[in-house]
């Protein structure tokens, strides 16, 4: 598939915060979209295509394009899509929708919702669908727990590997307004830090928020029709192997993440050492230390050692070749868990060089990210500004 065929020109997001009293997953994801379209300099009947992440995960509660559509006032739409997350798949559908000519602009929205009151358990309650029972354990917990118990025992490293992903998102979260975590932490806090399943603890896990990102795509050649400079999707894809669950996963060496990376670099010009910005999933920490030696930042069980000799003393953060950021918005673990979107919302941000007081000096033009799971739902994005 030939590169920069579309691009994001629209942004839009509401606060992300713990609870958000008297407002409805519905009420933040017409916000986030309404937000979007008046940022692509746009009107609702510019819109002929919607893709929303429906009601298929715990915290995802966005409504139906239908439902949208309405809410929205959009006369007329040709496309429509309801998408698994992480938000990295509804940026793929839309693409091939625009480009397959399925419409010429379509409008990506997902929002996340706590369940309220949350009782006696602030940290991860979250509205279920109605194939769970609402107090049931979050499942890939325990999953994700022994796949960072084999992390830890198949290279012979320690907790506090996890824990500089914890270090670093947090300390990236202290200069965003927009974080729900920003409190800073030290590696003694994070060992501290209440055991959920060893080996991880309540700061390797991402924070239940409230919120809703959206995004407006469009063909490449409309793009700088807009307001604002347009951030291409130069490359993008995702990956599955033959097991994509926990039970059956052979290996740390044969997952998702590499089949992902594999898809995208066949389709790329650009890569790691082009990149400007790095976003590594982390929805728990271990996911983001596989994506770091996946992306072939450095070799398996590195990923640590790799953190620490990047580390910059003076900003208490990893700098990938003295100067490339991880997590620039402080992540999932910090700035509140998005499935992906808060994500591309800041690496959009930071290519168009609205990041404000944490702008990324230098114009960066180049971000890789990469969001999803080790497993099931791996995918990697190149997003490229002129």
């Amino acid at each position: 598939m030939p590169t920069d065929q579309v691009a994001i020109v629209g942004v839009g997001r509401t606060e992300f915060a713990r609870m958000t009293p008297g407002r409805s997953p519905a009420s933040l994801a017409v916000a986030a979209a309404r937000d979007a379209i008046v940022d692509a300099g746009l009107s609702a009947a510019d819109i002929d295509g919607i893709c929303t992440s429906g009601v298929t995960r715990p915290g995802s509660f966005t409504p139906d394009p239908a439902a949208l559509q309405e809410a929205l006032g959009i006369p007329l739409t040709t496309w429509g899509a309801t998408v698994e997350i992480p938000f990295s798949f509804l940026l793929i559908e839309a693409q091939n929708a625009v480009i397959a000519g399925a419409c010429t602009t379509a409008l990506i929205v997902h929002a996340v919702y706590r369940a309220g009151p949350v009782g006696d358990d602030p940290f991860r309650p979250r509205l279920l669908s109605a194939r769970r029972p609402a107090r049931q354990p979050f499942p890939f917990t325990d999953g994700y727990a022994s796949f960072a118990a084999r992390y830890l025992h198949d290279y012979g490293v320690t907790r506090e590997d996890l824990g500089l992903v914890a270090l670093n998102d947090r300390q990236h979260a202290v200069r965003n307004e927009h974080a729900v975590m920003r409190d800073p932490i030290t590696m003694d806090d994070y060992l501290a830090a209440r055991m959920i399943r060893w080996p991880l603890g309540l700061l390797d896990m991402d924070i239940a928020i409230d919120g809703a990102v959206a995004l407006v795509i469009t063909r490449a050649e409309r793009a700088p029709d807009g307001p604002h400079r347009p951030v291409y999707v130069h490359a993008i894809g995702a990956g599955r192997t033959e097991h994509p669950n926990f039970p059956n996963t052979e290996s740390l060496g044969h997952l998702g993440q590499q089949a992902a990376v594999a898809a995208v670099r066949a389709r790329s010009d650009l890569w790691i050492e082009d990149a400007d910005l790095l976003h590594a999933y982390d929805g728990y920490s271990v996911i983001a230390l596989n994506w770091l030696e996946n992306l072939g930042y450095c070799g398996k069980g590195e990923a640590g050692a790799f953190l620490r000799d990047c580390w910059d003393p003076t900003d208490n953060v990893a700098k990938i070749r003295g100067r490339v950021p991880m997590n620039s918005h402080g992540g999932n673990l910090s700035a509140g868990g998005t499935q992906g979107a808060g994500d591309v919302c800041e690496a959009v941000g930071q290519l168009r060089g609205e990041g404000r007081e944490r702008q990324v000096p230098g114009h960066p033009s180049v971000a890789v990210v990469a969001l999803g799971g080790m497993y099931m739902n791996s995918s990697v994005a190149v997003l490229r500004a002129e």
